[in-house]
Order: C-alpha cells, then sequence, then structure tokens
C-alpha cells in the first residue's frame, strides 16, 4: 500500500481516499475470510454439539458477527483511522459511520467480556488455592461461575423485587425531601388551555404603545400562520422580550396575545426559578418546557411561555462582567436630582419639570423592591446547599430554548441502538434494491414553543446569550407614556364609566393629558375609578372635572395634609410659588405649567409642575439657563417683596447650585460674555474688558454666596458636580452661572411685581391651579422681560 496504513503524519486529501479504498477492501476481505469458515462452524455446532439447526444457525451467525467484530477492533487498533475531512463522498461517509458503530458496538462487549474474564479467572484462582490445580478445571470454574449467576441474579424473583422496590424508596425519599420546596416553584407555574380563562384584555385595549403593540402583531402573525413565510426561506422568531419601564403595559400586552392568540400559554414568574438546593431550579425549568410541549401536542402544536420580570432568572452572569458590575454613569440631570416620589429637581420637592428623562426616572422608581424568598427557604438548612437564587435556572433555560426543535430523546435512542446493532451483526444488509433495512433518522418535532419575557432592567443588565438572535432575539421596547399616548389611554378608559359630556370636548381631552404628566396606565385607570367614587359619594351618577382633579391629587400625593397656614406664611408660600411659575412661564418657552398648589403634601408645602412641550432628547444652554432662573425665581420673589429670603429656599438653592455644577463640568457650558457694546459705544476695548471682568466678579460674588455648601454627601457627592465644586476655577464659572440666573430672576420679578402679586392672590384663593386655569392666568398677567443693564448699580440685588 503505497500510503501505508500505520504510516504517521499528516495526508493529503488524494491520500486519504486511497486510504478509504484500502480500508473498503480489508473489511471486504475481512468478511469474506468469516463468510468462508461459516460452514465448518455450523457443522461443529450441529453435529459436534448435537444442536438443532435453527440454533445452530444462529449460533454460527453471532459467531460470525463476533468474529468480524475482533478483526474490526483489532484493525483499528493498529492500522491509521481514516479521515474524511475535505472529502464530499455521501458513500464515503454512510460507510464511515457504519464502521464506526460497529467497532463501538463490539468494544463494549468486548469489554464485557473481559470483564467476564476477569471474574472467572478470579474464581478459578479461589478454587485453586482451595482445592488444589490438580482437582481444578478452569472450564468447570466458569460453568459454575454462570450457572450461580443463572440461578441467583437471573432467575431470582427476591433479587428483581429488590431491584424494583430500590427506585421505588428513591423517589419517595426524594419527594419527601424536596417536594415541599420545589412545590413552592412548581406551583407558580400555570398553564391556560383556550377557554380556561380570559384575561378580559385584548390588543385594542393596550393603549399608548402603538409601535410595541404594531410589532408584536407582527411576530404574533408569523407564529399563527408562518408556514408561506418559512417555505420562502424565513424564520420565525424564537421569543420576544419586552422592555421598559415598570407599568408602562408589558404585561397587559402579554395577557393580550394570551387572550387573541389561539393557543395554550404557561405562565410563571421569574422568581418561581428560585430554590433553596442547587439544581432544584433546573428542575423547574425542565418542568416547564415539558408543560408547555404537552400543551402543545394537545393543542396543535403551539404554546407560549410567558416569563415576567425575566431578569430575577436572566441577569448577567458574574463571570462576564460588564453592566451588572459597573455602577451607572449618569445620563441626564435627573439622575444627580431626584428628590421624593414626584421626581422634584429640589430637595424641598417644590419644582417638578416633566421630560423624558424624568418620565424614564419615575417610572423606574415606582419598581417595588423584589422580595427575597431565600431568608424563607433557607431556614434550618445547612449550608453549601442553597441554590443561589435561581443561578443554574438560567444555564437550563438557554439549553431548553435551543433544544425546542431537538428530536425526541427515547426515540432517538432506540432508533440508534436498533442501527447499530443491525449494523453490528454484518448479516443484515443496509439496503436491498433501494429499500431501507434500518429505521429512519428520528426528525424533530413539530411543536412550536414560542417564549415572551417582560423585565423593568436595562437590556444590558441581562445575559446575552439570552438576549442573542434565536432566543429572545426580537427587542419590544415600551416607553413611558408621552402626552399623545396618554391623550390615548383616556379615550380608553373614560368611555369605561360614567362622566359629564364637558370631558369628552377635546380641549379637556388634551388638558387631562398634559397635567397627567407621568401618570402609568394603571394610574389613569385608578384616577377615573377614584373620580367615580368621589361622584358617587356626593350622591351623583357621573364625574367631572374637578371630580378627576382631587382623583389625580390623592393619587400623586395622597390626601393633602389638612395644616392651616398662618396667614402671613399662607402669603409667603404663594409669593414663594409664584416666584417658581412666573419665571417658567417667561423663560422657559419649550415647557407649560400644568399646576400650581399652596397644599402640603409630604415635604413640600406647595409645588409648581410643568411639563416639556415636545419629546426632547438634549437642550440648549439658553435652555439650561432658563431652568436656572426657574429655581432661583421663588428666591428672587422672596427678596423682592420681603426684602429677604426664608428657608424654604433651601431646596431650591440646592437644586440651583447642583444644575450649575452640571453645565459647568458634564456640557461645558460656561458664563456667557456680557454685552456692553450697546451702552458703551466709544469705550475702548481695555475699559470693555475692565467692566466684563468686575462685572464677572459681582456675578461671581452673588453666585458664591448662593451656592449649596452644605458637605460632600447627598447631591454633591456625584461626579461631575463634586469635581467642579472642588476646582477652583470651575466653582468660580459655576458662580457666575448662578449669579447671572439669579440677577435676572431679579430683575424680572421687579419688573413684574404686581403680575406676581396678582398670580399669589389667585393661589390663596383657590389653593390649586391646573392646567388652562393656569395657563390663562399666566398669561393674563401679561409678563415682561427686564431690561437689565449691569454697569448701572440699581440693576444688582442686595444679598
Amino acid at each position: 500500500m503505497s500510503t501505508g496504513l500505520v504510516a504517521g503524519g499528516l495526508l493529503s486529501a488524494d491520500e486519504q481516499r486511497e486510504l478509504n479504498t484500502q480500508w473498503r477492501w480489508l473489511r471486504r476481505a475481512a468478511t469474506a475470510v468469516a463468510i468462508l469458515t461459516s460452514p465448518a462452524l455450523f457443522v461443529w455446532f450441529h453435529k459436534h454439539s448435537g444442536w438443532p439447526i435453527g440454533w445452530s444457525i444462529f449460533a454460527t451467525l453471532l459467531s460470525l458477527a463476533a468474529f468480524r467484530g475482533a478483526l474490526d477492533l483489532i484493525f483499528h487498533r493498529f492500522i491509521r483511522w481514516p479521515s474524511l475531512f475535505g472529502i464530499d463522498s455521501q458513500e464515503l461517509r454512510e460507510e464511515d459511520v457504519v464502521a464506526r458503530r460497529r467497532v463501538w458496538f463490539w468494544h463494549f462487549w468486548a469489554k464485557v467480556v473481559y470483564a467476564l474474564a476477569l471474574v472467572v479467572l478470579f474464581v478459578y484462582l479461589i478454587n485453586v488455592l482451595k482445592n488444589g490445580a490438580a482437582d481444578t478445571s478452569f472450564i468447570d470454574s466458569a460453568r459454575n461461575t454462570f450457572t450461580w449467576f443463572w440461578d441467583h441474579i437471573v432467575t431470582s424473583k427476591s433479587f428483581w423485587t429488590q431491584v424494583a422496590i430500590l427506585p421505588l424508596f428513591f423517589l419517595i425519599n426524594f419527594v419527601i425531601l424536596f417536594g415541599p420546596l420545589m412545590a413552592m416553584g412548581v406551583s407558580q407555574i400555570r398553564g391556560f388551555e383556550p377557554g380556561d380563562a380570559d384575561w378580559g384584555v385584548k390588543l385594542d385595549d393596550v393603549r399608548g404603545q402603538a409601535e410595541a403593540k404594531e410589532e408584536v402583531r407582527r411576530v404574533v402573525s408569523l407564529w399563527q400562520s408562518g408556514e408561506a413565510f418559512e417555505q420562502a426561506g424565513g424564520k420565525r422568531e424564537r421569543g420576544l422580550l419586552f422592555l421598559g419601564a415598570p407599568g408602562t403595559g408589558k404585561t397587559m400586552l402579554a395577557k393580550a396575545i394570551a387572550t387573541g392568540f389561539n393557543s395554550p400559554i404557561v405562565t410563571v414568574p421569574g422568581s418561581g426559578f428560585a430554590q433553596t438546593f442547587l439544581g432544584m431550579d433546573a428542575i423547574i425549568v425542565r418542568f416547564m418546557a415539558r408543560k408547555a410541549k404537552k400543551l402543545a401536542r394537545k393543542w396543535g402544536g403551539q404554546c407560549i411561555i410567558f416569563i415576567d420580570e425575566i431578569d430575577a432568572v436572566g441577569t448577567r452572569r458574574q463571570s462576564l462582567g460588564g453592566a451588572s458590575s459597573m455602577s451607572p454613569k449618569p445620563q441626564s440631570f435627573h439622575d444627580l436630582c431626584f428628590f421624593g416620589p414626584n421626581g422634584a429637581l429640589t430637595g424641598s420637592e417644590d419644582l417638578v419639570l416633566e421630560s423624558r428623562a424624568w418620565r424614564e426616572r419615575v417610572f423606574a422608581e415606582r419598581e417595588p423592591e423584589k422580595p427575597s424568598r431565600n431568608g424563607i427557604l433557607n431556614q434550618g438548612v445547612f449550608g453549601g446547599m442553597m441554590g443561589g437564587g435561581g443561578g443554574l435556572a438560567l444555564n437550563q433555560l438557554l439549553v431548553v430554548m435551543d433544544g425546542i426543535d431537538n428530536p425526541p430523546f427515547f426515540r432517538r435512542m432506540i432508533t440508534n441502538r436498533t442501527n447499530t446493532l443491525l449494523d453490528a451483526l454484518y448479516v443484515v444488509p443496509r439496503r436491498v434494491r433501494g429499500v431501507s433495512l434500518r429505521l429512519p433518522h428520528t426528525r424533530p418535532g413539530t411543536s412550536q414553543i414560542y417564549f415572551v419575557g417582560a423585565t423593568n432592567v436595562p437590556m444590558e443588565v441581562l445575559d446575552p446569550a439570552l438576549t442573542r438572535p434565536g432566543r429572545m432575539g426580537r427587542h419590544v421596547w415600551f416607553r413611558t407614556p408621552t402626552k399623545n399616548d396618554r391623550l390615548d389611554i383616556f379615550d380608553l378608559y373614560l368611555t369605561k364609566v360614567s362622566h359629564e359630556e364637558d370631558l369628552n370636548t377635546a380641549k379637556r381631552r388634551d388638558e387631562l393629558a398634559r397635567v397627567t404628566n407621568g401618570y402609568s396606565p394603571a394610574m389613569i385607570e385608578q384616577v377615573c375609578s377614584m373620580a367615580l367614587t368621589i361622584a358617587h359619594h356626593d350622591g351623583r351618577l357621573a364625574f367631572g372635572w374637578q371630580d378627576i382633579v382631587e382623583a389625580m391629587t390623592t393619587v400623586e400625593s395622597g390626601t393633602a395634609i389638612g395644616t392651616e397656614y398662618v396667614p402671613k406664611e399662607t402669603r409667603a408660600i404663594a409669593i414663594h410659588e409664584a416666584g417658581h411659575a412666573a419665571t417658567a412661564h417667561h423663560y422657559m418657552e419649550g415647557a407649560e405649567s400644568t399646576r400650581l398648589s399652596i397644599k402640603r403634601r409630604g415635604a413640600a408645602l406647595g409645588h409648581h409642575q410643568a411639563r416639556e412641550k415636545e419629546e426632547r432628547f438634549s437642550s440648549w444652554r439658553s435652555e439650561e439657563m432658563a431652568q436656572l432662573i426657574w429655581a432661583l425665581g421663588a428666591m428672587a420673589a422672596e427678596r423682592v417683596f420681603y426684602g429677604e429670603n426664608s428657608t424654604g429656599v433651601g431646596g431650591d438653592v440646592q437644586g440651583a447650585t447642583a444644575r450649575a455644577a452640571w453645565m459647568v463640568g458634564a456640557c461645558g457650558m460656561a458664563p456667557e460674555q456680557v454685552d456692553l457694546a450697546s451702552t458703551n459705544g466709544r469705550a475702548t476695548k481695555k475699559t470693555l474688558d475692565q467692566k466684563r471682568d468686575v462685572i464677572s466678579q459681582r456675578l461671581q460674588q452673588i453666585g458664591t454666596q448662593i451656592m449649596n455648601r452644605t458637605g460632600d454627601g447627598g447631591v454633591l457627592g456625584h461626579d461631575p458636580l463634586a469635581g467642579v465644586l472642588n476646582d477652583r476655577d470651575k466653582r468660580a464659572f459655576a458662580a457666575q452661572l448662578l449669579g447671572q440666573a439669579y440677577v435676572t430672576a431679579h430683575a424680572f420679578i421687579l419688573e413684574n411685581k404686581a403680575a406676581v402679586e396678582k398670580i399669589a392672590d389667585e393661589l390663596i384663593e383657590k389653593r390649586e391651579l391646573f392646567g388652562d386655569e393656569l395657563v390663562q392666568i399666566l398669561e393674563s398677567a401679561k409678563l415682561k422681560a427686564p431690561q437689565i443693564d449691569l454697569t448701572k448699580e440699581a440693576a444688582w440685588p442686595v444679598l
């Protein structure tokens, strides 16, 4: 043989083909030798041993197969095994598979024979020691050993009874020990067949998420009737992942899918995978998959698995590091200044501005803390046996998602063992006239299992193996409801409750959407229900605008605290809030006031709320300066009306200081240069620069006096704020920004003192102002911009 069957080294493709050809001839030669010796074996069994013809033929065939298998073992022990890498020949590959099956089969039985021979040899040596070599026969020892084995094991009823009872005892002990613990997880896996339950939710009932709903509708359509799509070469999505803040409608949309999708659904919370003992969470996942497959086979081959709060099981594994171990980087000013349940910009909780970043933070803060069950489950349990809160569940879930299309295990095993046995006997051909004599390959089941997961955490926190294409690769984002979304949600819930006709007008609906900033669909539903409760308590069958306003305030801040301020303090608080409202209305052109109140709720004696008119993702320096003026407007109002400020401006000063530091440190915004050209037409550039320096120093002096410096904790403990305030030059920039904002606010309040007082009087009379009524009062005040000449001493406020 030119290639050398026992040679070493790498072989080329041509040499591999020649080696395979030589192997084929070697196998055929060994088969020919076995066939030529078979008549002698038959004669020996039939004539010499006196066996019947049938048993003689069977023994001959079995001996022939054993002899042929022994030759294959010897060949593959000493001769190089052929490789088919780079050779595209189906015939050679099929022959290689058959050869490897035969070698594996006879290698197993060779080990069995070897073990039996060792046992017989051991018995023979014992007999030799007892009786002597002359009176001991190896053949008799083997015969006696097999006779004992047959009488005491094969035909023993007591032995097989014990073998049958032992697994039963093991199962009973397992159920006694782990059953109660597993029951807590299994009980949370609930399967619903069509007609079992009706959540009363349809896709049309999911409002405020038009894009997400359309995306889900597209995917579900492919799930239900995607045969043509697959025939065209497409592949159906395996899973959907709902991402968004709490209360944005993720679970509601899942219920709508379950209601409208005519197939069974299996629901399980993420916490259901948390088990006490290691490995129990993986069993829970297997049980969930088995339940889904069973329901799918029963109902036409489709089933949905919905895992709520999937972050409880699908968080990024620690070995991957990344998002789960990184401290979050501030993305907006709301990440640095967020006070109270309403996300106020100041520590006194009296300034609230609705924006996209504010809504995201508010909804995220509403997520309740997930209670841990490990403290209960692990009581009285020895250490080192805890399940890690579902540590293995993620690995098992990934395996289950990949293995849904795998062929059934037992069917695959039966096919493999049967075909291996037929190949190992050598006498059963694989095909006869094109007809296969082997069991066909096992195909995957036709059941389609789809996964839907919902989570409130960012996708970076989830394990990338879970969110990759092929698993939960289709991501549906749920945004926090904007004004138009809230209008859509009100259209749904107002049709379900009795209300006055005034609330059906487009103006009122728009006003409702504007004043409910930060509301989730559940909160809007609660407001409508509570407003009807208030109306029924007063003996009316339908609620109106005032009822829904009262319900909104109760839902947002709880029942207003019945604190009666003294008249002077009431007026001072009204002046304070009027200063915020007036400066916001004039300078914050992109925002609109929605609420003004002097009712005490929580830590706030009063509050002013506004909303951005448009969905924004960034802001200009002028807009940030406008918010600085808004924050300091109340302090300026108190100084103008009373000549001093109260302790109530502490939160405003803290928020303004943080915003100025944010502008300088994170946004690269420095104080603008004071324009003196219009008032000093003949002055030289040097003179103008000197005047600017003097003005900047005075602005810095005012800002430094206003600047909050209560310590490094709290809001000042974050970067970039602490870095700015600890840097001399940047702190000077931040102080100048505060100075410019306060000088502008003071001049504005001074210019519009009568209008601000009128706004305060209206607020004192009604205690709370909402929506259009508030906007009309602010517009009727005819607020004017002041003319500020910083070269004149009268323009400078006294602090």
